[in-house]
């Protein structure tokens, strides 16, 4: 069964369009802001004075500030106001980017490490709840479009980075800079995104939103998750250790994983929209894993580039996707059924990392990668299970 469209045959009203764009706001803030810190990562840890080792363990502080989050977000979501909470993570992230990116010191830094992460992972339930609010409206899928909006605050932010570091600025003005422009069009557009109805009578415990549909979705989330954060991870290493290409291509297969990306959540509703969402998934699943192997079956950069490329197009809707099912489950608001997609993602994310380290540093990185195969084929297998 495909999506409904309802009301996709007529123009969407001004107040659908200005609802849409204000979302997309929200999804670019939450981007640029990450874009611009990645960028700028080597100027903060030479300000702060840590070498890399130090620095890895001091950047592991956001995963404290996910977890508080995390437990933040559940307990709150479909009790208080969906658009109160999406305007509240955006404000804080954009009024601790510049402190963050200002430090000087491992306390201001940790502090606002940890600050960050509670403000993106809180901000990634309500934002997906408002992003399915809109869908609803348009009759339409839209959930990709969305995410390639992060997409190209992350881009935007880096590129902006990029021309700050070149251009002797501080990542702290450049940070209060760009916080600055999106707080004033966050002002200007607040009024405009929608909210979600709360009724007393169908708030659920935290433990009822647990169905079995949902938690299939969530296991979902957390293999593509999984997939997502390794390929981001380990793909440049890939290209520039184990292969010995050198830091320069290691740094253009990440680019061509997050290009594809970009690409393919631009163009993923129409596919959508064709296919129905259980069988894109399952589509986008199978992509992964017939990319991941071209990058396996025999080692050299020309494969490397054109896998990991096929890996960014397969997973990159995956999540948007799943995040639109869990919205359109009957009986459960749609943020809460969102934030058991967070609980299963974060993880996802946040192991990614460190097990295919773990494996690569016990055989080799191209069995690790392996993982990836496995992964996207179990998610396949689980995403032939939804009901749409």
């Amino acid at each position: 069964m495909k999506t409904a469209t309802t009301s996709s045959s007529s123009s969407p009203s001004s107040s659908d369009l200005r609802a849409r764009l204000s979302v997309c706001l929200v999804f670019v803030i939450l981007g640029a802001t990450q874009g611009g810190w990645m960028a700028r990562i080597p100027a903060i840890r030479g300000a702060v004075g840590l070498d890399v080792s130090e620095w890895g363990l001091m950047s592991s502080s956001s995963a404290a500030g996910d977890l508080v989050a995390i437990v933040l977000i559940t307990a709150l979501i479909g009790r208080v106001s969906t658009r109160l909470l999406s305007l509240s993570a955006a404000a804080l992230i954009l009024l601790n980017a510049p402190l963050l990116a200002g430090a000087s010191t491992v306390p201001a830094l940790v502090t606002g490490l940890t600050l960050w992460g509670v403000a993106a992972t809180f901000l990634a339930t309500p934002v997906n709840a408002l992003a399915v609010a809109v869908e609803r409206r348009y009759g339409r899928p839209l959930l990709s479009s969305f995410h390639s909006a992060y997409s190209c605050g992350v881009l935007a932010g880096g590129a902006l980075g990029t021309l700050a570091a070149a251009t002797g600025v501080s990542p702290g003005v450049q940070m209060a800079v760009s916080s600055g422009i999106l707080g004033t069009l966050l002002l200007v557009s607040a009024g405009w995104l929608p909210d979600e109805e709360i009724r007393k009578e169908r708030r659920r415990s935290v433990r009822q939103r647990f169905t079995p549909q949902l938690i299939l979705l969530a296991s979902i989330a957390f293999l593509a998750s999984f997939v997502e954060g390794a390929a981001s991870q380990w793909s440049s290493v890939y290209t520039a250790d184990y292969l010995g290409e050198g830091s320069a291509l290691g740094a253009t297969t990440y680019t061509c994983f997050s290009v594809a990306i970009l690409v393919q959540r631009l163009l993923g509703d129409r596919f959508v929209a064709r296919l129905g969402q259980r069988a894109f998934v399952r589509l986008s699943l199978l992509t992964v894993a017939l990319g991941t192997a071209l990058v396996l079956v025999r080692p050299g950069l020309p494969l490397a580039l054109a896998g990991f490329t096929v890996v960014g197009l397969g997973i990159a809707c995956v999540l948007p996707a799943a995040i639109g099912l869990a919205g359109q489950q009957p009986g459960v608001p749609p943020g809460e059924g969102v934030s058991v997609i967070t609980i299963g993602q974060w993880p996802g994310f946040l192991l990614a990392g460190p097990a295919v380290g773990l494996l690569a540093g016990a055989a080799d990185l191209r069995l690790a990668l392996v993982m990836l195969i496995v992964s996207a084929l179990g998610a396949a297998v689980l995403a032939g299970r939804v009901r749409e």
